[in-house]
């Protein structure tokens, strides 16, 4: 196990060695502090002439935000708008940026997340570690009226009309430091000052927070090599009397560990890091293997018809959507 595997399950248990870092942590707050300060007093560096909507997290580590992003632009589709995505890209690595995303963009250039969403979303897709160069370019060649930053939250540069966060259930915020001796960005203060706070799975936050819940649907498994989908009704005796290999490289595997069991199959799992480049010995098995669909988008060219990834879907309160449809229209002037 890594160091960063070992911080990781610190954060989330009772461990308490991770306190020993609380003086860098101290040392972070006085920077996030700072940071927050001189947005709220001098504004962004640059503010978008169309609304924009982060999608966020106040802690490390995989909470839940694509799957979000997806519902969010299918919406925002059904009431009559052009989105357009923009993400810095995390674990990509283009000779240029800003990227335009396509649909055949290595993954190793754009990032998985990214790749995925201008996949499965119809959407325009562009990354940057400038974010604002990102949404810039965005604005620049294409048509567009309401912009979603996947992640950027802390990215105070960039101006937002609307912050969503997007807080894990099962994990919550951990042992409640700040980044080295937990798992936080930001303090959970900032929850305060957000538009909407969405809690991906069971949760045990106070009542005195207002928050929207949201379940993460198995929707099919579909096979990576020919397409075929089985309905999630359907897995477990697709799968009789085997053992199937599970992998997942994002930032909370069990989660996805965890759903295939409840769909009835019995699984050799194996966790990779976030955002892990695979290689064809990582996916090697003698016999069926599932994955991510975040997994997916970088192993068709190694897979085999032994390969298939669990599709999901968000399930949020439409009283959610509702809201934010409401919201857009006072942006726009539209009431």
């Amino acid at each position: 196990m890594s160091f960063g595997e070992r911080l990781s399950k610190g954060w989330y248990s009772n461990e308490r060695w991770p306190l020993l870092l609380v003086p860098l942590s101290r040392l972070a707050s006085v920077i996030i502090n700072r940071r927050r300060h001189r947005f709220l007093t001098n504004g962004p560096y640059w503010v978008s002439p169309v609304p924009l909507i982060v999608v966020g997290n106040i802690t490390v580590g995989g909470t839940g935000k694509t799957p979000l992003v997806q519902s969010l632009v299918s919406h925002l589709k059904s009431w009559g708008y052009h989105p357009g995505i923009i993400s810095r890209g995390y674990g990509g690595s283009s000779k240029k940026y800003p990227l335009a995303v396509k649909i055949d963009t290595p993954a190793s250039e754009c990032g998985d997340e990214p790749l995925m969403l201008a996949q499965t979303t119809g959407c325009p897709v562009y990354v940057d570690p400038d974010r604002c160069s990102a949404a810039q370019q965005l604005i620049k060649h294409e048509q567009v009226d309401v912009i979603v930053s996947d992640d950027g939250l802390q990215h105070y540069r960039m101006g937002r009309d609307i912050e969503i966060v997007v807080i894990d259930g099962e994990r919550g915020v951990g042992n409640g430091q700040l980044l080295p001796a937990g798992p936080l960005r930001e303090p959970v203060s900032r929850l305060g000052s957000v538009d909407y706070v969405v809690i991906n799975g069971v949760s045990n936050f106070p009542e005195f927070l207002e928050y929207d819940c949201m379940s993460l649907i198995p929707k099919a498994l579909v096979n990576l090599v020919d397409g075929r989908e089985v309905q999630p009704g359907n897995i477990s005796s697709e799968f009789t009397g085997q053992t199937v290999r599970a992998i997942a490289g994002i930032g909370n595997p069990t989660r996805f560990f965890n759903s295939l069991k409840a769909l009835g199959l019995n699984i050799d799992a194996q966790a990779f890091e976030d955002h892990h480049a695979y290689s064809k010995t990582d996916i090697e098995y003698n016999g069926p293997v599932i994955m991510t669909e975040k997994d997916a988008v970088k192993c068709y060219p190694l897979a085999t018809t032994e390969h298939w990834y669990l599709k999901i879907g968000a399930q949020l309160p439409e009283e959610l959507f509702c809201n934010l449809r409401d919201q857009l229209q006072r942006l726009s002037g539209d009431e």
